[in-house]
């Protein structure tokens, strides 16, 4: 049954692909800032997944080795951040900033030559039957595998911190370094390899954006979705299913808006495009002020580390 022209089970299934690479993003994300660190260059390491995921599925053919490079894309971005707050101590904040200006940059020099150029289709996975089921079928088994993966991926991490002794080791380098650095573990390894995972994720996700949802290459075309991420990671209380709840939402925001508009609704797209930067201030001033902890924040979360302190 239809409402105000729109299909409820078509919006959902569309609010699941519009939230794909948000909650891509968002649960790399949430991984590196349970480690102890702060990474606001999502946005950058999205658009750099985005391009590079995008000119290797068009050189190649293959959709599949185009997000796997796109993962290593946002992974080696990751690393120069990784590298530049671990090793130097630059402050995280800044660093992650500089991170976004520079991926954009990058992408939009790589992308050259790539727009309008179209990306081999990324099929959706067969389920036989189960697509038939009334209702169900065309929500739950109607997908390609990156969102299956981005369902996965979500428990994989909420398993993964609250069973593992791996994630217990990961948790306590975020909320007091120097206690677990004093156990004998790496902080600063950890927290590489947290933040590689958090910049694969994400490139994953970018690389989602410019071969599945849109698709093609556009200068920019993640428009504030890395920042959306962020915001997540906070509003979900840094728990990996409150992170999934957050991002469907954001999702559903957005598809519902275009619906709305479509069915003849008029609903000003600048409160949507300005609220994932309203949300951001709004989280960096929690930090800044140190409240994030009262929010379920890891204590260590931004802080610099030194192993000879």
């Amino acid at each position: 049954m239809d409402f105000l022209g729109i299909n409820p089970v078509l919006l959902i299934t569309a609010l699941m692909i519009a939230s794909t690479p948000i909650l891509l993003a968002a649960i790399g994300e949430l991984v590196v800032e349970k480690s102890g660190v702060l990474n606001l260059g999502v946005e950058g390491m999205m658009i750099t997944g985005a391009i590079c995921g995008f000119i290797i599925a068009v050189e190649t053919g293959s959709p599949t080795l185009g997000f796997i490079f796109a993962a290593v894309g946002g992974a080696a971005l990751s690393l120069i951040f990784a590298v530049i707050t671990l090793y130097f101590l630059s402050n995280q904040v800044a660093t992650g900033l500089a991170l976004t200006l520079f991926g954009l940059g990058l992408s939009s020099l790589m992308g050259q030559g790539y727009q309008g150029v179209k990306p081999p289709l990324t099929s959706k996975i067969d389920m036989g039957p189960l697509t038939d089921i009334p209702v169900l079928g065309t929500i739950l088994f109607n997908h390609d595998a990156i969102v299956y993966l981005s369902l996965a991926l979500v428990v994989a991490v909420w398993a993964f911190l609250k069973y593992t002794r791996a994630g217990l080791i990961l948790r306590s380098c975020g909320e007091n370094a120097e206690a677990a650095h004093a156990l004998g573990y790496k902080v600063k390894l950890i927290r590489m390899a947290a933040i590689a995972f958090g910049g694969a994720c994400a490139g994953v996700g970018g690389a989602y954006i410019s071969m599945v949802r849109v698709p093609q290459w556009v200068d920019g075309m993640t428009a504030g979705a890395g920042w959306i991420a962020l915001a997540i990671v906070v509003f979900g209380a840094w728990r990996a299913g409150r992170v999934l709840i957050g991002a469907y939402l954001f999702g559903g925001v957005t598809v519902l808006q275009l619906n709305l508009q479509a069915a003849g609704i008029a609903i000003p797209v600048e409160y949507l495009s300005m609220s994932p930067y309203l949300i951001t201030i709004l989280v960096l001033v929690l930090i800044s002020a140190g409240r994030a902890r009262a929010l379920g924040a890891p204590a260590a979360l931004g802080q610099s580390f030194h192993a000879s302190r």
